[in-house]
């Protein structure tokens, strides 16, 4: 399918400066985005004249504007999940002062949606909206674990397996035997896979047919979500966590 080329380069630009808090200067961002500066300063003109962009006269910095968040409303308002988990996912994060992330799968990527942040003073560094692989990360593997074993085959058969550390799954076999045991177990691990130093654990979220439509993770320096307080604390509380936040979606377990 053909694309606007024009429109392709105003996104290409936005997700961009969505990266960088900070702001860019005009012939960074040329330089990161691979487009001409002559491109991107047409471009970005015609942002800022829509106020999606805005510039700092006196460090000639470009930011993406509050604008944006207007594309938005709606998606966050109108979604029953957001708020459906958010009291349980309050709860949960309170009670054991970790990191919790809400996640969706688009376009075989895992989409951070919410986040709790913990009161510990080494914190995730995380932010909603922001994309992840699926064979390395809890809540992708445990999005995976949802599909049918077709559907699940031909989107393992389209994942590029990167060495992220050196714990990362590197094979579809390997990530196959991994979903076999979610399914069993009912929750799922990046066990030190996508970031050094950092494990996850994730549980579904089922909506009234049950099907997985999102799942959810507790996440930590690997030196305070330890193996073993998972297996005594915080395997029971996910797992509680998702039938609360799953029967707020009308999914009763019989």
């Amino acid at each position: 399918m053909a694309t606007v080329q024009s429109i392709e380069r105003a996104f290409i630009i936005l997700e961009h400066l969505s990266e960088h808090p900070n702001g860019m200067q005009i012939t960074k961002l040329a330089s990161e985005t691979g487009l001409s500066k002559s491109t991107v300063h047409r471009l970005l003109a015609t942002l800022i004249e829509l106020q999606y962009v805005k510039k700092d006269m006196e460090t000639d910095r470009y930011y993406i504007s509050y604008r944006a968040l207007y594309l938005t409303r709606n998606i966050l308002s109108n979604s029953s999940l957001i708020p459906a988990a958010k009291p349980f996912l309050e709860k949960l994060a309170n009670e054991i002062n970790e990191t919790v992330h809400l996640c969706v799968e688009e376009n075989e990527e895992v989409v951070y949606i919410d986040k709790i942040e913990s009161n510990q003073t080494i914190r995730m560094y995380s932010r909603i909206g922001s994309r992840a692989p699926m064979y390395c990360t809890g809540v992708g593997k445990m999005l995976l674990s949802g599909k049918d074993d077709e559907a699940l085959r031909e989107v393992i058969s389209r994942i590029q397996f990167t060495k992220r550390t050196e714990y990362t799954i590197l094979t579809p076999d390997d990530l196959l035997q991994e979903i076999s045991a979610i399914r069993k177990s009912g929750y799922a691990l990046d066990n030190i896979e996508n970031e050094e130093g950092i494990r996850c654990i994730a549980a579904p979220i089922y909506d009234f047919s049950g099907k997985i439509i999102a799942s959810f993770s507790i996440s930590g320096p690997s030196t305070r979500v330890t193996m073993e307080r998972i297996d005594k604390e915080l395997a029971e509380k996910i797992l509680d966590a998702s039938r609360a936040i799953s029967f707020q979606l009308g999914y009763v377990q019989y």
